[in-house]
């Protein structure tokens, strides 16, 4: 899929599903800028790889919560780059627990990253769009978000809130000539789901048809073919990436 002199934003971007789509988007031909918030050194080797690809990449440290830091790091990639062909929203956290427990603390950060987070850099993206007449946004959500997850109403309600955010963008941007659609991973073999009991683990694992679990590539690659033309006429759309999780 063919990226050359694209440049990109991917939030999320040091560690498991953000780190491979920003590699495989640079490995496509994109320049990259990634966020990080935790994770600097994870972030800066995967800005030197893609650089080692003869692609631009810079990391920012952003809390995609603060609309302040996501100006920032937009800003930033408008100076490193020049112009933005696609944002991928991916920073995402989880704080689990059952809703008569739940904390508003729980509530209010899952949200504010979740879904506040991927609000701020669309508003902020937008307006380049329209402009240019093009563009490409690709939202991480989560099959919880299509079906529900118990211990995790703020986590699922965020997800599900990606997919309204998703399809109500889409028809804003849609005669501007941008794409936006989102991609919902089943359980992925990252950093998130290694702190996940063994006994939660093999439950994904029997609910897939196909018997294993998706690796952080598995995603990336359909990130990318919805940020190439090959897509040009995907908008809207929920792709599930689950190994049969869902169904």
């Amino acid at each position: 899929m063919d990226l050359e002199g694209k440049s990109a934003i991917v939030t999320g971007g040091s560690l498991g599903i953000g780190t491979a789509v920003a590699l495989d988007l640079g490995a496509n031909g994109a320049n990259v800028a990634l966020s990080y918030r935790k994770h600097p050194d994870e972030a800066e080797a995967a800005a030197e790889k893609i650089r080692a690809m003869g692609r631009k990449a810079t990391a920012v440290q952003a809390d995609v919560a603060k609309f302040s830091d996501a100006e920032t790091m937009v800003n930033t990639a408008l100076k490193e780059f020049g112009r933005i062909d696609i944002l991928v929203n991916n920073a995402g956290i989880n704080w689990d627990g059952v809703i008569w427990k739940m904390t508003e603390e729980q509530w209010d950060t899952v949200l504010n990253t979740n879904l506040k987070g991927y609000f701020n850099f669309i508003r902020l993206v937008a307006p380049l769009f329209r402009e240019q007449k093009s563009g490409k946004i690709v939202n991480l959500t989560s099959i919880n978000g299509l079906r529900g997850k118990f211990g995790q109403s703020n986590y699922s309600a965020s997800k599900a809130g990606i997919i309204g955010l998703t399809k109500t963008v889409a028809k804003e941007l849609g005669k501007s000539g941008v794409n936006v659609n989102a991609v919902a991973p089943g359980l992925i073999l990252t950093d998130m789901m290694a702190q996940m009991p063994e006994e939660a683990k093999q439950t994904s694992l029997d609910e897939t048809v196909l018997k294993r679990l998706g690796t952080p590539g598995d995603v990336a690659t359909v990130v990318t073919f919805l940020c190439s033309e090959k897509a040009r006429h995907i908008t809207g759309e929920v792709i599930k990436v689950d190994g049969g999780q869902y169904i």
